[in-house]
């Protein structure tokens, strides 16, 4: 369990020896049970709409650029973003439609790779992002 403040104090960055310390799990646990980087998520991935951490200051970008984790190989403009487009994208990369419906899934994603756009409506860079994962994995 990683610990952050989140909202309750801006939330801040989360500590160099912390996100070391994740680091050296993170390889332990992905070799003793096999899962590449696309098996690697947040709670706001598994529960979208029902839970908001790690947070839009998680560095998942960081994880990433070691292998630990998905990110997107570009985000290009993309085309006009509909929910049906954004539905099928979402479930490429593993996510599920949950109670709150697929706007809990872009809540999800944001938090994830776009943090600045969370509260604005569906956008061309949320489709692109989906797009720039590829297959399986993110959710």
């Amino acid at each position: 369990e990683l610990a952050n403040p989140g909202p309750l104090a801006g939330f801040p960055p989360y500590p160099e020896p912390q996100m070391a310390a994740l680091e050296t799990l993170l390889d332990g646990v992905m070799a003793r049970w096999g899962l590449g980087p696309d098996g690697v998520i947040g709670h706001s991935d598994m529960a979208p709409g029902r839970k908001a951490d790690p947070g839009p200051k998680f560095d998942w970008r960081r994880l990433a650029s070691e292998g630990r984790a998905l990110w997107p190989a570009s985000v290009a403009q993309g085309d006009r973003a509909d929910w049906g487009r954004f539905a099928a994208a979402a479930g490429r990369v593993g996510y599920v439609e949950p109670d709150g419906g697929w706007p809990a899934v872009l809540e999800a994603v944001r938090l994830r790779f776009r943090p600045m756009a969370c509260g604005r409506s569906l956008a061309a860079e949320d489709l692109a992002v989906l797009e720039g994962l590829g297959g399986r994995g993110g959710g």
